[in-house]
């Protein structure tokens, strides 16, 4: 067989913003590297030792898009390099899962469309929000199927580096599976009543370009109050972000990263002031200042 390499870069992305639960996904200027290469055989293996969840990611993810097109399993090598730390709420996972998916779409030939990717992501990964960002790029609004939870389209836009995304992880593993797990099965009402009232007006807010709108604008009774409390410090630091001159902030996906949007001038000292509520807790942190990526996976090497 031929010998093929290709790369693919794939930005972080940052979900559920507030109480956009599985639903709203905004794409990040933190990148991961999937590079796929053609050999013999027909099963996925690491160039590198990497970990289980990886392995186990990339061989789903091949046995799906194999289904999906009804290409033959063709064996290839796999090496995942990047700056997105996993376990962290900031979409690690569709950064692997999108790259593997794009790169066997082109040495293959496939021809799905991007849509088609987020379509096999979404089923991969249960949920649109971090797939339709990582994949398409910008600020994603992501539409599912009532009944089947299946994707059905989204709606994007770009955002401009006016806006900084402040994020602060603590040194705290937090894997969505768990994360789900504390979720309650119902919950009252009008508390409903009021994230919808939130995840609207933050939309409509991005979606208008009247930034000084997203001012305390998050709140969120799905998923915040039962995810934050397991991460020391972490509402103290998106409090005081805003108290420094973030606009609002949220909880990345399932944690434990924590995000505040500031305009660009402020980020320097909301940075400062969300470490320092975790290190008011004990809890050491990295601290990262981001900007919107509105390009979403790019192929960025050809076969050879």
């Amino acid at each position: 067989m031929s010998r093929f390499t290709v790369t693919v870069r794939v930005p972080a992305s940052t979900s559920n913003c507030g109480a956009g639960f599985d639903t709203l996904g905004l794409a990040l200027s933190l990148y991961n590297r999937v590079t796929l290469t053609r050999c013999e055989g027909t099963v996925p293996r690491g160039e590198r030792e990497s970990d289980h969840r990886a392995q186990e990611m990339v061989v789903e993810t091949a046995d799906a898009f194999h289904a999906e097109t009804g290409r033959a399993a063709a064996g290839f090598s796999y090496r995942i390099e990047g700056e997105v730390p996993p376990a962290r709420g900031l979409g690690s996972s569709i950064t692997v899962i999108g790259g593997v998916l794009a790169g066997l779409n082109f040495l293959h030939d496939a021809g799905l469309s991007r849509h088609q990717l987020v379509e096999l992501g979404t089923r991969l990964e249960g949920h649109p929000d971090n797939a339709s960002a990582g994949i398409l790029g910008g600020f994603c609004v992501a539409r599912c199927d009532p009944h089947s939870g299946g994707y059905l389209g989204v709606v994007r836009f770009e955002l401009p580096e006016e806006l900084a995304f402040v994020v602060v992880s603590p040194a705290l593993e937090m894997l969505t599976k768990a994360a789900r797990g504390v979720l309650p099965a119902s919950l009252p009402y009008f508390d409903a009543v009021k994230s919808i009232n939130s995840a609207t007006y933050l939309v409509a807010a991005f979606a208008s370009g009247d930034y000084e709108k997203l001012r305390h604008a998050v709140f969120d009774t799905m998923h915040e109050p039962y995810r934050l409390p397991r991460i020391p410090g972490g509402r103290a630091a998106i409090d005081a972000g805003v108290a420094a001159g973030g606009l609002t902030g949220w909880l990345s996906g399932s944690g434990s990263s924590v995000l505040c949007v500031s305009h660009r001038a402020q980020a320097g000292q909301v940075v400062q002031a969300m470490q320092s509520a975790f290190t008011a807790q004990g809890v050491g942190s990295e601290a990262r200042i981001l900007f919107s990526d509105n390009r979403g996976l790019v192929i960025e090497s050809q076969p050879v």
